[in-house]
């Protein structure tokens, strides 16, 4: 009899648990996770927009079939002109992979090395960045070098900086937040110097060097590295909530890309295509073979499900202060997923 007793309490306190959870979880998180499942990934698309999406682009290459080119919302909204599937996005932190693969193959051509420390390539910043001379090239790559973030400046999205010195003057002379390697904490500060220490090596723009050794091998000819390579018709529109204007001309640096590109990419860092004899191991041993990006109005996400065998782009032009919309878009994104799976399994 109290044994009976003690599961109906559990069985009423995990009740009450899932009530609470609940009340606190956004009631649009709610509904999107319990809808009933679409048939297509088209109408799921659609449901985003039915969400508060302004506009959402969905690429799916899975082997054995046809690729998919989907969009649903509006390309621009102030001049009502339809989601294309062919348009260009600003990827954001999506180009850390491209990134890793350029240091990868610098590596790989003994102009890098992994372990040398930021001391090593950039001396002047010995006295500004704590544990200059502990962290790695490796550490950095990883996000494991402890050192403060620029882009955690405050109301730093209002006024983006442009310029190397500029975003380095926001965490100048700052502490640490821990010892190199000890810990894991995203960061943009490491890229930001990544990129410094390819150009010097490099003695040009590294972006040149990702065009020559990345891209056009791959036959990428819609990945671009500023809003001034394109013509800005092409670029989707970008929308925050609560900011009234089109975010598309905001900040000149940062990479474009029309997401077959970006999924052509995706495929040839998941199968190994993208590397030369060597380069695939030490790739291996240092990133990871997905991401996401985020800058206001756009979010962007990579993904490769090797039970499908199937690289899943999506794009999704809106954003808020609090991640409700990323949040809603990883959702989405799942769903996306168990469609797919549910197709394949018919």
């Amino acid at each position: 009899m109290e044994k009976k007793k003690s599961k109906r309490i559990v069985r009423i306190l995990l009740l009450v648990g899932t009530i609470v959870s609940l009340y606190f979880v956004p009631w649009l998180l709610v509904k999107a996770w319990i809808l009933p499942l679409p048939d297509t990934v088209q109408e799921q698309a659609d449901q985003a927009i039915d969400h508060g999406f302004e506009g959402l682009i969905v690429y799916i290459d899975q082997g054995g079939y046809e690729p998919q080119f989907i969009a649903s919302g509006w390309h621009d909204r102030e001049l009502k002109i339809p989601a294309d599937p062919h348009a260009l996005f600003k990827i954001a932190s999506v180009s850390k992979l491209y990134d890793a693969v350029a240091v990868t193959k610098l590596v790989g051509d003994g102009r890098l090395s992994l372990d040398k420390t930021v001391a090593d390539y950039l001396p002047e910043l010995e006295n500004r960045i704590e544990n200059a001379d502990k962290i790695t090239l490796r550490l950095m790559i990883q996000h494991r070098s402890g050192m403060p973030n620029f882009t955690d400046a405050p109301r730093f999205w209002e006024a983006p900086t442009e310029t190397y010195e500029e975003s380095l003057a926001l965490i100048d002379g700052l502490p640490a937040n821990f010892e190199p390697g000890e810990d894991y904490e995203y960061c943009n500060t490491n890229y930001l110097l990544i990129n410094k220490i390819m150009d010097d090596v490099l003695g040009y723009d590294n972006f040149q060097f990702i065009r020559e050794e990345i891209l056009t091998p791959l036959n990428l000819s819609n990945t671009y590295n500023s809003l001034k390579e394109v013509d800005i018709d092409r670029v989707m529109g970008g929308y925050h909530v609560g900011y009234p204007l089109n975010l598309k001309e905001g900040g000149e640096r940062g990479m474009l890309a029309t997401a077959q590109d970006v999924g052509t990419f995706l495929r040839a860092l998941n199968d190994g295509t993208v590397f030369k004899p060597g380069e695939k191991e030490i790739y291996a041993s240092i990133y990871e073979y997905e991401h996401g990006g985020w800058i206001p109005g756009y979010q962007s996400f990579t993904e490769y499900h090797k039970d499908l065998d199937a690289v899943i782009i999506e794009f999704y032009s809106t954003t808020d202060a609090k991640l409700l919309y990323w949040n809603l878009s990883e959702i989405i994104n799942n769903r996306i997923v168990k469609i797919l799976k549910k197709q394949q399994s018919k």
